[in-house]
């Protein structure tokens, strides 16, 4: 049975304005200023509990306005909310982590889950997922929003070569997503340091733990703490100078030991740890 594409229109039109969604957040305008509803309408945007994309990591944001309770029962969390945020993405677990970590400070939210999946769409490493809880859908949203606007700082200290890759990670004051995943005091200072292949994560700890005087938290590796990825990495809390000295060290040998191996690593985003 054939549809009336006008009416479908008005009909799609309606809910979104129910919904308080701008067709023009859907960046679906075309050069006249209009709207191309062919696209619109095949876009999976319109599904409301769609928030937003990121090509970084192959990332996407959702919210769920009023969770079933029966898949609610099954998710493994302590806290049960009726909203929930849901980050998740194919590689690049430490930066979604850290993203989502500025989020919970900025909204309303709280981080309830995180899991890393051995992913990277091949490579050494994890992908994410991550959820969040909160009592109201915009604020929700809105952690999502911020989690997605900041992947593109915590990757500028992400450095992939063909042979495997580094990262990097610093915050000042870690708050509920560096605490759940890491196990990072909140409030503290906090950095990670990972190299792939595993080995030279492990020097990359020793050159910073030297190099500073912090507090080891955990060493990670593939059978002790990663979902089997051939990573190593180091997580440590501290002064904030010092944690941030001993991360941009690790970075520094770890960059020259994974160039050993044939291509210079390269960040696609520009460095935020000076």
């Amino acid at each position: 049975m054939s549809v009336n594409k006008d009416a479908l229109v008005e009909q799609v039109m309606g809910e979104l304005l129910k919904k308080g969604i701008s067709l023009k957040d859907k960046n679906q305008s075309n050069a006249s200023g209009g709207f191309e509803m062919d696209d619109f309408l095949n876009s999976t945007s319109v599904v409301p509990e769609f928030v937003g994309t990121r090509e970084i990591g192959d990332t996407i944001g959702m919210c769920i306005p009023s969770v079933d309770p029966t898949l609610l029962d099954q998710l493994h969390i302590t806290k049960r909310y009726s909203v929930l945020g849901v980050l998740s993405a194919r590689s690049g677990a430490g930066a979604h982590i850290m993203a989502m970590d500025e989020a919970v400070k900025a909204t309303n939210t709280e981080v309830i889950d995180i899991e890393l999946p051995r992913d990277t769409k091949g490579g050494a490493g994890h992908g994410s997922l991550i959820l969040i809880g909160g009592y109201d859908p915009s604020d929700v949203r809105s952690a999502i929003n911020v989690a997605l606007d900041n992947l593109s700082r915590t990757f500028g200290d992400v450095y992939n070569s063909a042979a495997g890759h580094l990262e990097l990670q610093f915050t000042a004051r870690a708050s509920g997503a560096c605490h759940m995943a890491f196990g990072a005091p909140e409030g503290k200072a906090y950095g990670l340091i990972c190299g792939a292949p595993a080995g030279i994560g492990v020097v990359m700890a020793d050159t910073a733990i030297k190099t500073a005087g912090v507090n080891v938290l955990s060493f990670a590796s593939p059978a002790h703490g990663t979902s089997f990825s051939n990573e190593g990495m180091v997580h440590i809390s501290g002064d904030s100078g010092a944690v941030r000295q001993a991360v941009i060290a690790g970075r520094e040998v770890g960059l020259k030991l994974l160039a050993e191996l044939g291509d210079t690593p390269v960040n696609d985003f520009p460095s935020y740890i000076k």
